[in-house]
């Protein structure tokens, strides 16, 4: 023992590095608290982990070995628990007291680092990071997760003995090579990474459905930013040169120089208008809707009056076409009716014998029974158990999976469906109105989450633009990704607030105006509006992820909407507005022969810039240019 000690010489160590485990699966704590050390055997470095219970530094370490079958139950079914990340916003504890856990060490491991074949770079629970190692032979490495940061310093200090280079397939994966490798001189087209079966590899590193979602918003670290850089970029090579030199401010991909020399003009005032409390004097003797653009406006300035919003959503959802008649709505209703009892019955009809033999469909219902039994049960059209409402929820929730089969169903997605069913309260008409509504956010839910990664980063760009020393104050404290905010733009703040406040928003949002990406200007809104609260404070990344959280069901939606309407009119009069910005907010479109003029205006932005109801300071501030 004391041999082994003297001989170990320690390069790195960091505490606040756990391990999670499947509590399904064992008695033991779902996550093991440890340290993650570089250290020199012999000369040999090596990366071990090892637990908390474990005080003594190069203790001898237990060699990571892994059997055939061994553990691959655990990698492909990880669980964190029932609620997904974007619905806790979860805070670290920075002096978590060390909790005992039976029989951790089995969990320590050592990989000499000339073993070290890939290394895979996350970032887990809004803000946390976590890295996935895996050896030569082809086995993960159980995920090591940063709760208290360092993974920063872990790659410089890797730095030192091999050289990390990105795979062109997946940004996030980068493959381990000596430092005097000549492997670096081939290309990735030789390296035949992921040829012939290479798919199976993949998923290896991808076992973690949770984890993933994160993966591609966190701010890679120096490290990766130059790795991620296209070869021929100045700054590829300057950092190439030296990797320790810092980058610039806006080094970051994806994101252009937004305020340099730029400045908005005044923040015009605004006037929310009344709930839209007329509908017949809109139709004709036929019933169709005389002027749909007059009924989006009204919607958008004040929302729909409660007795009114189960016949307008349905035209809002697309479910009745806006220049349909009532004979014509009285045919699609019987239609419609008759589609979706046929794939009910497709799920209905399913015995237990062939539901056994279908994985994927027995997977989407327990979700659904799972997400239905905690959805909005403070309502009383839901509350209280063998509730016709939750059995509604349910039977639409299944009957979507058979109509998406694709997409099936994902966490979220019963929050998107219990207010329309509240409103509706029909079956075949809240399942058809979802639709529609998946039909504006069916890529939040995809896997790949490239959706949800674009809206950060447009979101990055707006608030950049709006408030950058709000941005930068975030940034500096591990938050400028905005990570935070994803459950926001997931399920369209539907956690937020109130429930009848929700109904409100979304009658907003579902009138298109003034832009698709309107959300984002609400949630730049409510980011301006927790401006006092941050910047100036103490706050670290965990007390702003706790802050955020607390802001559920107080905010104060009318404040919100006036100040979001007002970021975008003031957004809009800048005639120096940066392109991402105009593209963020639909005022610059390419056209498929050339690209419109940068200040072109979208005629749904000229119809609000010249609505009477943003009143006269509105109307002078309108045209005024930036300083």
């Amino acid at each position: 023992m004391q041999e082994s000690v003297e001989n170990c010489k320690l390069i790195f160590e960091k505490e606040g590095v756990y391990l999670h485990t499947n509590a399904k699966r064992s008695n033991q704590e779902t996550t093991i608290p440890g340290f993650i050390r570089i250290v020199e055997r012999g000369g040999v470095p090596a990366l071990e982990w090892s637990p908390l219970e474990d005080e003594g530094r190069c203790a001898p370490a237990v060699l990571y070995t892994k059997k055939d079958g061994e553990g691959e139950e655990d990698d492909t079914r990880f669980d964190p628990g029932y609620e997904p990340d974007w619905a806790i916003i979860s805070t670290v504890k920075k002096d978590r007291e060390p909790v005992p856990v039976k029989d951790s060490g089995q969990w320590a491991f050592s990989l000499p680092l000339s073993e070290l074949y890939s290394l895979r770079r996350a970032r887990f629970s809004l803000g946390r990071n976590f890295l996935v190692l895996t050896s030569r032979g082809g086995h993960p490495l159980p995920p090591l997760h940063f709760h208290r940061g360092g993974t920063r310093e872990l790659l410089r200090a890797l730095n030192h003995y091999i050289v990390l280079d990105p795979s062109p397939v997946d940004g996030r994966l980068f493959l381990a090579f000596p430092q005097d490798s000549n492997n670096l001189s081939q290309s990735f087209d030789k390296l035949q990474l992921f040829d012939d079966g290479g798919s199976d590899l993949v998923s290896k590193f991808i076992h973690d459905p949770y984890a993933t979602t994160f993966g591609g918003f966190s701010k890679v670290t120096n490290f990766f930013r130059e790795a991620l850089r296209p070869p021929e970029s100045p700054i590829h090579s300057r950092v190439s040169q030296d990797p320790n030199l810092p980058p610039q401010p806006d080094d970051e991909p994806g994101f252009e120089l937004i305020t340099c020399g730029m400045e908005l003009g005044p923040r015009p005032k605004v006037t929310r208008g009344r709930p839209l409390d007329r509908w017949e004097e809109f139709l004709d003797s036929e019933g169709r809707v005389q002027n749909p653009e007059k009924i989006k406006e009204l919607v958008f300035r004040g929302g729909i009056t409660p007795t009114l919003r189960k016949d307008i959503w349905k035209f809002l959802l697309g479910f009745y076409p806006w220049n349909s008649t009532r004979k014509e709505r009285e045919d699609i209703l019987r239609f419609k009716t008759d589609e979706y009892f046929r794939m009910k019955v497709q799920w209905k009809s399913v015995s237990e014998e062939q539901e056994m033999r279908n994985t994927l469909l027995r997977g989407y219902r327990n979700l659904i029974e799972r997400d239905v039994n905690r959805t909005d049960r403070h309502n009383t059209f839901f509350s209280g158990n063998d509730n016709p409402g939750l059995t509604l929820l349910h039977d639409v929730l299944m009957t979507y999976c058979m109509y998406n089969f694709d997409l099936g169903y994902v966490q979220g997605m019963s929050d998107l469906l219990s207010p329309i069913l509240f409103v509706t309260q029909n079956e075949v008409e809240s399942f058809w109105c979802l639709t529609g509504f998946m039909e504006l956010v069916h890529q939040n839910f995809e896997e790949s989450q490239e959706a949800m990664k674009t809206q950060l980063l447009q979101l990055t760009i707006l608030l950049k633009a709006l408030d950058p020393d709000l941005w930068d104050f975030l940034d500096s404290q591990d938050s400028g990704s905005l990570c935070f905010c994803f459950r926001w733009l997931l399920i369209w703040f539907k956690r937020e607030f109130s429930f009848e406040d929700i109904l409100i928003l979304w009658e907003v949002l579902w009138s298109r105006l003034p832009c698709d990406n309107f959300h984002l200007v609400i949630a730049c809104s409510i980011l301006q509006s927790q401006r006092g609260e941050l910047i100036g404070s103490d706050h670290d990344l965990n007390t702003i992820l706790k802050h955020i959280n607390e802001l559920t069901m107080k905010l104060d939606l009318q404040s919100i909407l006036h100040d979001a309407e007002a970021i975008y009119l003031q957004l809009v009069q800048c005639k120096e507005l940066p392109l991402k910005v105009q593209q963020v907010l639909g005022l610059y479109v390419p056209s498929s022969s050339e690209e419109s003029s940068p200040d072109s205006r979208s005629s749904e932005t000229q119809r609000l810039l010249s609505q009477p109801q943003a009143g006269a300071a509105a109307s002078d501030a309108h045209h005024a240019p930036c300083p």
